[in-house]
């Protein structure tokens, strides 16, 4: 047998016996015989040999591309990318999170500015500095004042209220601040003895709260605006509020006329001051006993209790420096609450004080104008050589409104030299814009607002407002109520 026929045979034989091979001879089934595949003899004439048609193979499928890929298999909120692995010809898939462009703020940053003597409150764009318009903060002034004549002690404090601390105008709004979301302001109002709560839309009163006593004065907020804080002037104490519900939650005690509240910056702390009865005479300093009780307390935001309590003045008359009242005016503190800058009764000036160490490390004197230097002490207004204090939010600089001597200074932290950056008539407030750039002053007697530059250390704008503003608070309000 030639080799060739070997082969042809092999090739016949393994196609036979493998499964499915096709048959040599027509299917015993009855199937027609064309059904077969013809055989064909050799040319040598040994057995015939089967003929297999090929048939072509399909075709394989093609691989999806990598676009294809990383669109049908994408995360929801991810985008995918493939690239080659460094250092090897593998192709991996990066993904990596969509971030979505934040929401605009429904809110819009303002000043609010609270109008002490015709009982109003003025709000501000906290940016360009341009008057949103004014609101009555006593729309309930007949029912009030109806209320306390109707009470002879209410109606001598009333009348008290307004000649010995008001000049001889009821007091009306002393504090203000505005909820996080917009939607509500917070207003203290001396004369009345309350706090009200104004939905700022409609302008009306949500909530009131009588505070014990017969004086509501100056107010702080919680970092979370949960909670108002409110001296209750006459009764020795600050009151909490909640401010969803308009209710006295708590309270704390404090000396003689609580004054000034802040919190700290994590809002664990409270820091608190009394300032004893600044509207009476005997303004010496050899009748500063008959003052009353004048503290300054760090007390615990959580519980309010009362965990450290100093009497400033006598602290700086055992470190040398005698004569120094102890009620503390406005505040200032570092971040971290170890520095803290106190303006006093009397003092022009401010004291630079270490609460860790519980001493004080420098006093800065500022300058007296000719036309004060020449007057008793009674003649200060509420025993305020100063009035007004605040810490730029960088902690290099300090503003500081020096009431009796009618300017504003800003002064280097470190150094303590002072730019008078800025005039005007009885300057009673001083606080940081809502983006640090700017301190902003109320002139209580020129019934406007002052906007200073801490960079150039010069007043860029001035804002008329109502009628003796006092207190100035950075806040938000809807932008909806205010015309976008």
């Amino acid at each position: 047998m030639s080799r060739r026929r070997a082969v042809v045979l092999a090739c016949s034989i393994a196609a036979a016996a493998a499964p499915g091979a096709l048959a040599l001879a027509p299917a015993a089934t009855g199937a027609p015989a064309s059904a077969a595949p013809p055989a064909t003899a050799s040319a040598t004439g040994d057995a015939p040999v089967a003929v297999v048609t090929a048939k072509k193979k399909p075709p394989r499928a093609k691989a999806k591309s990598p676009a294809t890929r990383r669109k049908a298999k994408t995360p929801a909120g991810k985008t995918c990318t493939h690239r080659r692995k460094k250092g090897s010809r593998r192709i991996i898939r990066v993904c990596r999170t969509i971030k979505k462009p934040a929401a605009p703020s429904p809110t819009r940053e303002v000043l609010f500015v609270g109008n002490n003597w015709d009982g109003t409150a003025d709000i501000i764009d906290g940016k360009t500095f341009k008057n949103l318009g004014r609101f009555n903060v006593v729309p309930d002034k007949d029912q009030r004042v109806a209320e306390i004549t109707m009470d002879p002690v209410r109606l001598g404090f009333f009348v008290g209220v307004r000649e010995l601390i008001g000049e001889g105008h009821d007091q009306y709004v002393d504090d203000m601040f505005s909820s996080p979301d917009g939607r509500f302001a917070y207003v203290s109002r001396p004369s009345f003895s309350d706090v009200v709560a104004f939905d700022l839309e409609t302008k009306k009163i949500v909530w009131r709260v009588p505070v014990e006593g017969f004086r509501s004065d100056h107010m702080a907020i919680s970092p979370d605006g949960k909670r108002l804080l409110v001296s209750a002037s006459t009764a020795r104490k600050v009151h909490v509020i909640d401010t969803a519900a308009g209710e006295i939650v708590g309270e704390f005690d404090s000396g003689d006329q609580p004054h000034e509240s802040n919190y700290s910056a994590d809002g664990k702390h409270i820091y608190h001051a009394s300032i004893g009865t600044v509207y009476t005479p005997g303004d010496d300093a050899a009748f500063d006993g008959f003052k009353g009780d004048r503290f300054f307390q760090v007390v615990n935001a959580e519980t309010y209790e009362v965990e450290k309590r100093l009497d400033i003045g006598q602290i700086l008359r055992t470190f040398g420096f005698p004569g120094m009242s102890s009620a503390v005016r406005p505040m200032a503190h570092t971040k971290d609450g170890r520095f803290f800058y106190f303006q006093l009764s009397f003092l022009h000036g401010f004291v630079e004080f270490d609460l860790q160490e519980n001493r004080p490390v420098r006093i800065a004197n500022l300058p007296i104008s000719a036309e004060t230097a020449r007057l008793p002490r009674e003649a200060y207004l509420l025993d305020s050589a100063h009035h007004g204090l605040a810490l730029s939010p960088d902690e290099k600089k300090l503003c500081v409104a020096g009431t009796m001597s009618d300017y504003a200074a800003i002064v280097d932290r470190t150094s303590f030299a002072y730019t008078l950056a800025s005039k005007g008539k009885k300057p009673y407030w001083a606080t940081n814009s809502g983006d640090g750039k700017h301190c902003v002053v109320s002139y209580s007697g020129d019934d406007r607002v002052a906007i200073i530059d801490y960079e150039t250390e010069k007043e860029v704008a001035s804002v008329p407002v109502g009628f003796h503003p006092q207190r100035v608070r950075v806040g938000q309000i809807r932008k909806e109520y205010v015309g976008g």
